[in-house]
């Protein structure tokens, strides 16, 4: 199975009909380790061979245990879409690898597909991407915060719906790893504490900024974090970027 990132003329190629798109779908769900019921859990399923003049599709399994047949899609965004599977891998590759996001019009006309299709295939793609459970980030994770949006510049343009407002966020990066970024409703320790306690596992290590809505948040021991270890990087003594840190003997004390 391909382990490097594909570029998006070989895309295409790669997946070339919907047998190798079904293929990798697979190996993302289930890995090496073969097909698993998505009804009862059963680890021994067996594919049905489509014959001609039967509506058995392609790749559809049926679990020895609970006698229900199944596909990969089952329990997935992808379930009872006629979308084809070739056409949701680039969607996805083309939402990941847009910077600035990508329109459901832009998605209809890369893809081929309805206007409509793409609206659905964008939004579907987008509630997968936020929905629980999502696994905690863990190890290094740097927090920060801060403001987006507003009017623009010099006061020309339409004024947005908010009113001009900005908006909050809050960003989680795990190094090496992966990111969590959330819209907020207000930024002050509390709120900050709560993200934190969501989506970052006990133990891990927290790089922050200076700012003092971290020192507002319930301390567990010293310099402790919602249970993690924090480290604030001095912006204004020109620290930007900090590597890992060991705690020496002195409490309190950090060498990084």
């Amino acid at each position: 199975m391909e382990k490097t990132p594909l570029s998006w003329s070989e895309l295409g190629a790669h997946f070339a009909n919907e047998d190798k798109a079904r293929e990798y779908m697979e190996f993302l769900r289930w890995g090496n380790n073969g097909p698993a019921c998505p009804h009862c859990g059963g680890a021994d399923p067996y594919r049905l061979t489509p014959k001609p003049g039967s509506k058995t599709r392609k790749g559809v399994l049926k679990c020895r245990a609970c006698r229900k047949q199944f596909t990969v899609t089952v329990g997935t965004v992808f379930e009872d879409s006629h979308v084809p599977l070739t056409k949701w891998l680039q969607a996805i590759y083309l939402i990941g690898a847009s910077k600035k996001g990508i329109s459901a019009h832009q998605l209809h006309r890369m893809l081929g597909v309805t206007y409509r299709a793409a609206w659905f295939m964008a939004h579907r793609l987008r509630y997968a991407m936020s929905v629980e459970p999502l696994a905690k980030l863990s190890g290094t994770i740097e927090v920060d915060e801060g403001y987006i949006g507003g009017k623009r510049k010099g006061g020309r343009g339409r004024r947005p719906a908010d009113g001009g407002r900005k908006a909050a966020v809050a960003v989680l990066v795990e190094r090496d790893g992966n990111v969590r970024a959330m819209p907020m409703e207000r930024i002050d320790g509390f709120s900050m504490e709560r993200e934190i306690r969501s989506y970052v596992e006990p133990g891990s290590r927290l790089m922050t900024d200076e700012t003092n809505i971290y020192h507002d948040i319930r301390v567990k021991g010293h310099q402790q974090i919602a249970g993690m270890e924090r480290h604030s990087v001095n912006h204004s003594g020109g620290e930007f970027v900090r590597g890992a840190c060991t705690r020496t003997r002195r409490r309190g004390s950090f060498r990084c």
